[in-house]
């Protein structure tokens, strides 16, 4: 799965399992175009560890013009993008009572609308060279019952839809999407969340009974963004240690 000169696009790279899928796209070769809210100062050191060319660009990839201005630069500083990553999301737990229509939004936004955006800004470069892999990570929390989480998989379940949509109209181009929905899974964003004590129950319920963390998911992503995944397209995979089937 080697990725020497490939331009890779990776959204919510500044931590957990963003900063987990530029570090091993970095060791295989490929540029890291790193994208995120928040800081990339520890992203950036990974990735130049592994001495690969890099860029980081600050923004909201829920904003049309933010994600505009990211094509734009990649263009600008490359001229082309082989590899889009959409990681980027929120998990926000709201009981139904909790869930506004301002609240919905800003879930479906992260999660769903910035995919759109950032294939809308980025496609067109990956049309211009006629090879592209996009992965779009959804989660496996759909395969699950739970209270909380109704704009969240509202949203992930919307990733798959759009997936297996893109998909059809980017074939003919030597495009490929797909989707990948991680475990519930130790990362940052989780323990500030206070779900760290539901790591352990998630861990005893699947076949691999561990917790799950965020290299856990990279392998996989690794081989729907190479050569090798060539053949696959539109398809949704649960890297999640079996703790349900899809």
């Amino acid at each position: 799965m080697k990725m020497e000169g490939r331009v890779a696009v990776i959204t919510g790279a500044g931590r957990g399992i963003g900063q987990a899928i530029c570090r091993g796209l970095a060791e295989h070769g490929a540029v890291v175009v790193a994208v995120d809210i928040g800081d990339l100062g520890e992203t950036e050191r990974i990735v130049r560890a592994a001495q690969r060319d890099w860029l980081g660009i600050h923004a909201d990839v829920s904003s049309p013009e933010d994600t505009r201005r990211v094509a734009h630069e990649v263009q600008e500083r490359f001229g082309h993008c082989d590899i889009l990553v959409n990681n980027a999301g929120i998990y926000p737990r709201l009981i139904w009572d909790e869930v506004d229509y301002d609240a919905w939004r800003k879930v479906l936004a992260v999660n769903l609308d910035s995919q759109f955006l950032m294939c809308l800004g980025l496609v067109p470069l990956m049309k211009r060279g006629g090879w592209g892999r996009i992965v779009n990570i959804t989660s496996d929390t759909l395969l699950f019952t739970g209270t909380g989480a109704t704009a969240y998989k509202a949203s992930k379940a919307g990733v798959i839809g759009f997936t297996r949509g893109l998909a059809a109209d980017l074939g003919e181009h030597g495009i490929t999407v797909n989707a990948v929905g991680p475990a519930h899974t130790r990362t940052p964003g989780i323990l500030e969340s206070g779900g760290a004590a539901g790591l352990e129950m998630s861990a005893q319920r699947r076949i691999i009974k561990r917790i799950a963390e965020p290299d856990d998911v990279v392998g996989t992503i690794l081989f729907l963004a190479s050569d090798d995944s060539y053949f696959v397209t539109g398809q949704t995979i649960m890297a999640n240690g079996g703790s349900g089937f899809v």
